[in-house]
């Protein structure tokens, strides 16, 4: 097997040097907020941190922890390092009440996320002569120009047709031969049940880069039978960077995270640091942003890593597929999605009462979002017409404040389960 390699030098480092590499890294990034970031010092000088007291990576557990509320409460642009003036783009995910978190980029920081997405490409042996077609959404969300700018670094042709509009997916897949697609598994899943459907049974790609919600095993099955390639997954979120933190290689034996620019962790309940091998909450510090450098952030994913040599050649840790979250967060078709954006948009909506529950399904191989909510009793009287235009606000309501569209059901007043502990907001039948 062939494994094409973007930068040997950084991707194949004895890992001995690598560490070296790191600690000098470290030592900068937290001098670098300590005096830039008005939030990293009131924490450090909390716990009677200096930056000199940071030699290297042994000392990683010396420093604060960032949490996806720190981003919140420093919105906008409190959490940069940088002068606005020297900010050339802000991407932002979503957030609970329709604020979004938002990060930062330099020129610079721009220029090592080709980079990076570069060798994500090559891990997938995209180069030079390839045609990617790029089926993440773009805009604020980082996927599609993560990939498009790291399928142009490597010299291929790039297809920018962002999400949606499968029948024109199908047509451009044709016309112009993609060999390499990007996109989420569940939309690659779509897209393979169309091409069945319309009787196109051979096509010119090779292989797939999907990430952006968990899938398993048994999905990269059916999508490497269904469209004969090789299915790989990207892992990434926009407050690290976007697309290309990590990535899997043709191994197809866990996705190498970029230890040059980002040192991960894996957190255990207690706080604590656990050892490779062992599941718990992946974390991060960002070694060489510019813009927005964070400090162990916590990205309440559970996995695993490994330093176990790759046939590939490639030095730097794997991590495991992501088996779930710390938090209430829920990934549908790459959006995140938390109960209390839903809440927040309910709340905006006249006659409705604020009881609800969020029913996630995966049908036709597509996550769908249900939200049921109580009517008010006032309302209980309206005609079918008044109750369809209520259902439509609603729905409107939801997909400006989460940025995701959902079918409502509205229900009597009293009929949705009540708890005298936690709210069950969430019924997630998918079997992630």
């Amino acid at each position: 097997m062939e494994h094409m390699i973007w930068n040997p030098t950084m991707e194949c480092m004895p890992r001995e040097q690598l560490r070296s590499f790191q600690d000098g890294r470290l030592r900068d990034i937290v001098r670098r907020v300590y005096e830039n970031v008005p939030f990293y010092r009131h924490k450090m000088q909390g716990r009677g941190l200096m930056p000199g007291d940071i030699h290297g990576v042994a000392d990683i557990e010396l420093l604060p922890f960032t949490e996806k509320q720190d981003l919140r409460n420093n919105y906008p642009f409190s959490l940069f390092a940088v002068p606005l003036s020297e900010v050339v783009r802000v991407h932002a995910s979503s957030g609970t009440t329709g604020k979004p978190t938002v990060v930062g980029y330099t020129s610079g920081d721009i220029d090592r996320w080709a980079e990076l997405m570069a060798r994500s490409m090559y891990c997938a042996n995209v180069s030079k002569g390839d045609i990617v077609q790029i089926a993440y959404g773009y805009g604020l969300f980082t996927g599609g120009l993560g990939a498009h700018y790291g399928a142009e670094r490597v010299g291929a042709v790039v297809v920018p047709i962002s999400g949606g509009n499968t029948t024109r997916q199908l047509m451009l897949l044709q016309d112009f031969g993609a060999t390499a697609l990007c996109c989420t598994p569940s939309y690659a899943l779509n897209l393979a049940e169309a091409l069945e459907r319309d009787g196109i049974k051979e096509t010119k790609l090779k292989c797939g880069i999907f990430g952006a919600e968990p899938w398993t095993e048994s999905m990269r099955e059916k999508i490497e039978d269904m469209l004969h390639i090789d299915a790989l997954n990207i892992y990434g979120l926009s407050e690290v960077m976007g697309p290309g933190v990590s990535m899997e290689c043709m191994c197809k034996q866990g996705m190498h995270i970029w230890e040059d620019h980002f040192l991960p962790e894996i957190i255990g309940p207690d706080g604590k640091g656990l050892p490779y091998g062992e599941q718990g909450d992946l974390t991060f510090t960002t070694l060489s942003k510019h813009g927005m450098p964070l400090l162990r952030y916590r990205t309440h994913d559970l996995c695993t890593l490994t330093d176990e040599p790759c046939a590939c050649g490639r030095t730097h840790v794997r991590m495991g597929r992501i088996m779930g979250r710390t938090d209430d967060m829920l990934i549908i078709r790459g959006v995140n999605v938390f109960p209390s954006q839903i809440e927040h948009a309910l709340l905006q909506v006249k006659g409705i009462q604020p009881q609800y529950q969020i029913v996630v399904e995966r049908k036709n191989l597509l996550d769908t979002l249900e939200v049921q909510v109580e009517l008010s009793p006032e309302n209980m009287s309206d005609t079918v017409r008044e109750l369809e235009a209520l259902e439509r606000k609603i729905a409107d309501s939801i997909a400006s404040h989460a940025l995701v569209s959902a079918k409502i059901k509205l229900c009597q007043p009293g009929s949705l389960p009540r708890s005298e502990g936690k709210a069950k907001r969430v019924v997630d039948n998918r079997k992630l």
